[in-house]
């Protein structure tokens, strides 16, 4: 995640209902081809609406199922994957050539209506005309609706009520289910053929970590770069590097994270302090990539990338089973691919 802070908003419209959508994985799971209802999602029904916004924990009731959704980029990806559409996206969607960025997962970016593409860029007075009827957005702990500006918060949550699903500290999996059943609690078919596949691909993924790194030592280290440094990631607070953990995947472990304990900066003179057979490197917008990376010496003498064992990794996944598995099969093929030096 980028490296800023900014605090609560202390003032949140007081929004109370029963409890939200949960079980979605385990739904999902049980799904076979006779269950299927459709390609991708189904037609939101009209009754009450409910879901928690795990920013305080506290339930967002509407009377009907809202139609005009805003969301931001990345979780509207997650949303899409599971056949559900928004009216509009906030947060890194295009690039400067108006190809996708890679946080917009599989949605067709040319006909989107992007309220805002960059941090802090966030177009209060055409999300007003939108009419909405709700926001949706990621939260970290100690930030808020994720790439809603910190001074529009109040004033964004004062037109249509907000939801801020948890990236930080559940695991890959809970992340995964809470998007899924945000997407059912909006009208999609989890029954659906497709999104059975989704779950299956989840589950071979994982199972190719599994399998590329059972019987060969690797050590691996993810890391994100730009022109002030080195950042090596530590892999508890990231949920995907986590899942890999998890899967048997030993990582580089930073010594001295920063205080969120995402990060540690080592200035490009000390990139050598830690070892690693295979790096990952950032994908987001405004890291530095491998072949940039060829111009920093102490990144060039590193022995991974000497062996040419440099791969990518994006620390804010689309999070639905598909977005899930396209990253763990990222991560499968570098193992795979990779000798012990």
């Amino acid at each position: 995640m980028p490296l800023r802070a900014h605090s609560r908003a202390l003032t949140r419209r007081k929004l109370l209902a029963a409890t939200g959508g949960v079980g979605a994985a385990s739904l999902l799971a049980a799904c076979s081809a006779e269950e299927d209802a459709g390609t991708g999602g189904g037609t939101a029904d009209s009754g009450p609406f409910t879901f928690l916004d795990e920013r305080d924990q506290a339930e967002v009731e509407l009377d009907a199922t809202p139609e005009t959704v805003v969301a931001f980029t990345g979780l509207a990806a997650a949303l899409y994957d599971y056949g559900v559409e928004v009216a509009a996206v906030f947060g890194p969607t295009t690039l400067t050539d108006g190809a996708p960025d890679i946080q917009a997962g599989r949605m067709p970016v040319e006909g989107l209506t992007i309220l805002g593409n960059v941090w802090g860029e966030f177009d209060v007075e055409a999300y007003a005309q939108l009419n909405p009827q709700l926001l949706v957005s990621h939260y970290y702990e100690g930030f808020d609706l994720w790439f809603v500006p910190e001074e529009r918060l109040e004033e964004v949550e004062s037109l249509a009520p907000g939801i801020g699903i948890e990236v930080s500290q559940p695991t890959l999996d809970q992340i995964i289910d809470r998007h899924a059943a945000l997407a059912e609690a909006l009208g999609a078919d989890l029954a659906s053929e497709s999104n059975a596949a989704g779950v299956e691909r989840f589950g071979t993924a994982a199972g190719a970590v599994a399998a590329a790194i059972a019987d060969k030592p690797l050590k691996a280290m993810a890391v994100g770069a730009r022109e002030e440094g080195l950042y090596i990631a530590a892999p508890s607070t990231f949920n995907l590097l986590a899942k890999g953990s998890e899967l048997g995947v030993d990582w580089v472990v930073p010594d001295d994270p920063d205080q969120n304990g995402y990060w540690e900066l080592l200035s490009w003179e000390n990139a050598g302090k830690y070892e690693a057979d295979l790096v990952y490197v950032d994908l987001r917008t405004g890291n530095l990539q491998p072949d940039q990376l060829l111009e920093y010496p102490t990144w060039a003498a590193l022995s991974a990338v000497e062996a040419g064992q440099v791969y990518g990794w994006n620390p804010e996944p689309v999070y639905s089973h598909v977005g899930g598995a396209v990253e763990l099969e990222v991560i499968a093929q570098a193992l795979a691919a990779a000798r012990p030096l």
